[in-house]
C-alpha cells in the first residue's frame, strides 16, 4: 500500500502542475549529468528481442503514479518510453504496474524484462540482477523557516541553531558526518520534523531534497519555508542513484539501456523529462 506521505506528495505534485511553481522555490537548476560527454556506448543488436516490458509501481510519485485521468504516469514511465524510442523498438515496448513486493519476483519469472521503480542498488542485489548506469541522483538538502530565521543562506549560518532530522535515518548519519559542527535535533518521524520546522521550533531541517522541494510548495508548509542553496550527494549514505534493473543473463539489454540513457542525457531529452515532473527543481 502507498504511504500516506507519498500520497500527499502525489497530490502536491498534481496541484503544482495545475497552479504552477510555488513562490518559495528558487529557479530550477539543471539536472546533473552523470555521463561523460566524451563517452561512447555501442548500441547492441536487439533484433532478437521479442519484447521490452518495463515493470513499475503506482506509489512513488512523481516517478510512478496514476494521474487524474486514471493513466499510469510519471518520470519513470516517460523515461521508459524515451528509451524505447531511442532504441527504435517502440512496437516492442510495454509498461506494466505491479505492487512493489511483486517487482523482483516478476522480473525473475520473466513477466517483464526491466524494472523502473527506484529500487536502491545494493551489493546483494548486484549478485542477482544487472543494473544500468545511474541516470539521476536524489540529493540531501537543507530547508529553513524563512520567517523564524530569515538570514540563513547556507549551513554556516546554522551554527548555534538546532537542525532537525529524523532519528535513525541515513540523513541523520549524513548530517553528522558532513556537518559535525551543527547541532542535530532528532525527531521520531518526518511529519513531526516538518511540523516543528513550520512552527519555528527548529531553524532548519535536513532531509531528502525531492521530498522537501514538494513540501515547501504545498499547503502543509503554509509558505513558511524555503530550500536553501546547496545539494549534497554521497554514495555511502544515499546510494548510487536511480537505475534500471534487469536480469544478469541479458547483458546486451543492459548495454542497450545504457546506450539510450547516454543518448538521452546528451540530447537534453532526459532533462526535459526531469523538468516536466520537477518544475521547481530538486538541486
Amino acid at each position: 500500500m502507498p504511504s500516506a506521505f507519498f500520497l500527499r506528495i502525489c497530490r502536491i505534485f498534481l496541484l503544482s502542475a495545475v497552479l504552477g511553481a510555488g513562490s518559495a522555490m528558487a529557479q530550477p537548476k539543471d539536472l546533473p549529468r552523470l555521463f561523460d560527454a566524451r563517452e561512447r556506448i555501442a548500441r547492441p543488436d536487439l533484433s532478437g528481442l521479442a519484447r521490452l516490458r518495463f515493470l513499475t509501481t503506482v506509489d512513488f510519485p512523481p516517478f510512478n503514479f496514476i494521474d487524474q485521468s486514471g493513466k499510469l504516469s510519471g518520470f519513470h514511465v516517460d523515461l521508459a518510453r524515451e528509451i524505447c524510442r531511442e532504441l527504435e523498438i517502440e512496437a516492442k515496448c510495454q509498461i506494466q504496474a505491479v505492487t512493489y513486493p511483486e517487482l523482483m519476483p516478476a522480473l525473475e519469472q520473466g513477466q517483464g524484462e526491466a524494472i523502473a521503480a527506484g529500487i536502491s542498488v545494493t551489493s546483494e542485489l548486484r549478485q542477482r540482477f544487472a543494473f544500468s548506469r545511474a541516470f539521476m541522483q536524489l540529493p540531501a538538502r537543507f530547508v529553513v523557516n524563512t520567517k523564524a530565521a530569515p538570514a540563513i543562506t547556507g549551513p554556516a549560518d546554522l551554527a548555534q541553531r538546532p537542525v532537525g532530522v529524523v532519528s535513525g535515518t541515513i540523513h541523520e548519519a549524513m548530517l553528522k558526518a558532513f556537518f559535525p559542527e551543527l547541532e542535530a535535533k532528532g525527531f521520531s518521524d518526518r511529519d513531526s520534523l516538518l511540523s516543528a520546522l513550520r512552527e519555528g521550533a527548529v531553524a532548519a531541517a535536513f532531509s531528502d531534497g525531492m521530498q522537501l522541494s514538494f513540501w515547501v510548495s504545498g499547503s502543509l508548509a503554509g509558505g513558511c519555508c524555503a530550500v536553501i542553496e546547496g545539494s549534497y550527494f554521497s554514495q555511502r549514505f544515499l546510494g548510487e542513484g536511480l537505475t534500471i534493473m534487469n536480469r544478469k543473463a541479458e547483458p546486451a539489454l543492459t548495454q542497450a539501456i545504457d546506450h539510450a540513457l547516454l543518448a538521452l542525457s546528451r540530447s537534453g531529452r532526459l532533462e526535459e523529462i526531469y523538468l516536466r515532473y520537477f518544475p521547481n527543481g530538486i538541486y
